[in-house]
């Protein structure tokens, strides 16, 4: 399982790499529109967002969206265990502007320790806008590999809608998990919204099977062709994109 996911993170990357800053940021717009035109992201009183690294899905204009409709926005820090230094844990700090946010021990753009942190108590509905390298139409997720977000995630019922931001071509029909993985709500990628689960639940299974479309909002199909054959799983099984 660690194997596919490694082959599956570092195919991605390269792909994601390969974006001009200009086709990155064009589609990154794109897809924070629809995030923001979205029923659950109007009807959310709180909203987390992330600091994109590289060619990573931009959060920009949700943040401005956000602080100019009165949401409060939070970005998640990375807190150590004083008690055990290998124990990292996601803490979500209100950001009220961008210079809110600077780089931490880690280098990671995060806010404050000082910042408010997210009382989930206090909201009724929060959007939880999350990274990922591949995803998949159930909701499935493969991080950058630390396990941050499935263990963040794991801490809210269903007043936290998990959203992934995707470009389409990180959107495959097959994805490897664990018990450990927590799948998302919506995947929104340039080219269409794909409505996957009312809750993010834990994997059902250790490796998903075929996925097949759900409730989509298509806008034009992706085109996907040139990733089969390209990556392959644990059983010799190719990992298709979706068409």
């Amino acid at each position: 399982m660690a194997d596919d996911k490694k082959k599956l993170r570092a195919i991605l990357r390269d792909c994601r790499d390969a974006l001009s800053v200009e086709r990155a940021a064009a589609m990154s717009l794109c897809i924070q529109r629809e995030v923001i035109a979205s029923a659950e992201y109007r009807g959310a009183g709180a909203v987390v967002l992330y600091a994109s690294k590289g060619n990573e899905v931009a959060t920009d204009a949700i943040f401005a969206d956000a602080i100019a409709s009165g949401r409060a926005v939070f970005y998640p820090r990375i807190k150590t265990d004083p008690r055990d230094r290998s124990v990292r844990t996601i803490v979500a700090g209100r950001v009220r502007d961008r210079s809110d946010l600077q780089p931490d021990a880690l280098g990671i753009i995060a806010p404050p320790e000082s910042a408010e942190r997210l009382d989930r108590q206090k909201f009724s509905s929060i959007v939880i806008c999350v990274p990922g390298v591949a995803f998949g139409l159930e909701g499935q997720r493969l991080g950058r590999g630390g396990g941050y977000y499935d263990r963040f995630l794991g801490q809210f019922g269903a007043e936290a809608i998990g959203v992934g931001l995707a470009y389409s071509f990180q959107l495959l029909d097959r994805i490897p998990e664990t018990e450990f993985d927590r799948r998302l709500n919506i995947i929104v990628t340039e080219s269409a919204v794909h409505r996957a689960g009312e809750t993010p639940l834990p994997a059902r299974e250790a490796r998903t099977k075929e996925v097949h479309p759900g409730g989509s909002t298509h806008l034009n199909p992706g085109n996907h062709n040139w990733w089969r054959g390209l990556i392959f799983l644990g059983d010799n099984e190719p990992a298709q994109g979706r068409r």
